[in-house]
């Protein structure tokens, strides 16, 4: 049987982002916010809600269990420091929490993650099956022959 140690993690997110999307519902404010301090436009992916879903998802199975503060600091990036009259060095600046918490709730809702209280957010015995069975097709699917000794 596959884990999602078995599979590589962009093939793995792709797969469960097609899976969300139709669990998931985007907000209407989504397509307005951005990701991060650091950004400076949305994001312009059109199922960019399911694929940071699965993103999420993958994480707190993998780091679990993690909170909000450590899941924004992973989804960051650097900030320009440049003002006009001066040059700085670029700062660090964390993702966007609102938009990690909202999806964390959906996520709970669907029964994937859940929350261990004063520790953070864990995968539920069903997320890890949706995993599972998610790189399980993935690895079928997949025509990488450095791959074959897991199949």
């Amino acid at each position: 049987m596959a884990t999602m140690y078995d599979v590589p993690a962009d093939d793995l997110i792709e797969a469960l982002a097609d899976d969300l999307e139709e669990r998931l519902e985007e907000p209407e404010w989504a397509q307005f916010t951005k990701s991060g301090v650091d950004r400076e436009l949305p994001p312009e992916q059109e199922d960019f809600w399911a694929v940071r879903a699965a993103s999420l998802l993958r994480k707190v199975a993998d780091r679990g269990p993690v909170g909000v503060e450590r899941l924004a600091t992973e989804y960051g990036g650097a900030k320009d420091g440049s003002n006009r009259y001066q040059v700085a060095p670029d700062k660090r600046s964390d993702g966007s929490r609102n938009l990690i918490r909202t999806i964390l709730q959906q996520l709970e809702e669907e029964d994937l993650v859940e929350t261990a209280d004063g520790e953070g957010r864990r995968i539920t015995p069903a997320g890890r099956s949706l995993l599972d069975d998610t790189a399980g097709t993935v690895l079928e699917e997949l025509d990488r022959p450095e791959l074959e000794r897991y199949a």
